[in-house]
């Protein structure tokens, strides 16, 4: 492993450390999940057979990474709960001799080393990192929203561990990005940019949520980053900005070296309604358990 200091021993960081941890945001209200979360974190909505925020823990540890810090808010509780252990289930299964369903219980608890910190306000995305600080203790780390769901294409590395690469060859914070529809653009952080190579730009600019009409480009940030630990003293800096919050988008402007990367994977979105029913559907017709059945149940809904 690359080696490192600390600024505790007046180390610091040096070389090109390795990424060993990632931060989960997932302390948003879910608003516009109405009814749903008013109980429930939108995080811990089913897709297929798993919750979101599971999906993402996954890609983190399919990554390398199993020290994850999820940040949390008033009423996700249940978040926490999901990667626990409970005896009294774990009791019930062996009961019952459900080996199978016992092994996927117990995979859960032991995925990785999570870690749990709560953002009092809702202050934003930038707010909810800067809680982090202590977490990364000087690293570079990864972030991987909790209400996005990545799948890479055939063949291709996970979307987090794509970006770990062009961090190891630029040396620079690493912001995935994709082509949004023009009617999505008001809906995502958009980068400005100039081309290095195929699929890779030197971000020159980047603004939250702008409507299409003055957007720098269709570029949009799809929720994973990589970032390096100076980001959290430009945290501290930085005013609110869109909606009052404290935007990670603006204080990425302040970073002079940030690269956006076009991933090879396919992002899910579970920021609305629609597009978690999307979702759903998309990777259960992906599960061979489900497709058949669930193709031929579709067909006859269209008969109808």
């Amino acid at each position: 492993m690359t080696e490192r200091g600390y600024a505790g021993d007046g180390g610091g960081i040096l070389g090109n450390p390795e990424i060993r941890k990632a931060v989960i945001p997932a302390a948003g209200q879910g608003t516009r999940f109405l009814p749903i979360t008013r109980a429930q974190p939108k995080e811990m909505l089913p897709v297929v057979d798993k919750p979101v925020i599971q999906y993402v823990v996954e890609e983190a540890i399919s990554s390398g990474i199993e020290d994850i810090l999820i940040i949390t808010g008033r009423g996700k509780r249940a978040i926490e709960d999901h990667f626990d252990v409970s005896c009294e289930l774990e009791k019930t299964l062996l009961q019952k001799n459900d080996a199978k369903l016992y092994d996927q219980y117990r995979r859960i608890s032991d995925l990785a080393d999570i870690h749990y910190i709560r953002q009092k306000e809702p202050r934003g995305l930038g707010d909810a990192i800067l809680h982090a600080e202590r977490h990364c203790d000087g690293e570079p780390f990864a972030v991987l929203l909790g209400d996005t769901i990545t799948v890479p294409y055939n063949g291709s590395e996970p979307c987090t561990s794509q970006m770990i690469k062009f961090y190891k060859k630029y040396h620079s914070t690493i912001v995935a990005v994709e082509r949004v529809p023009k009617n999505k653009i008001q809906d995502y952080g958009i980068i400005d940019g100039t081309l290095l190579e195929d699929g890779v730009y030197k971000i020159t600019d980047i603004v939250e949520k702008p409507s299409p009409e003055v957007a720098p480009s269709d570029l949009g940030a799809i929720g994973r980053y990589i970032l390096m630990p100076e980001i959290f003293d430009i945290l501290r800096t930085i005013k609110p900005g869109h909606g009052g919050e404290i935007q990670l988008t603006d204080a990425l402007k302040c970073c002079g070296d940030a690269i956006g990367l076009v991933t090879r994977c396919r992002r899910y979105d579970i920021g609305d309604k629609i597009s978690w029913m999307k979702s759903s559907l998309e990777l259960a017709l992906a599960r061979d358990e489900f497709a058949d059945e669930l193709r031929r149940f579709m067909k006859s809904l269209l008969k109808e």
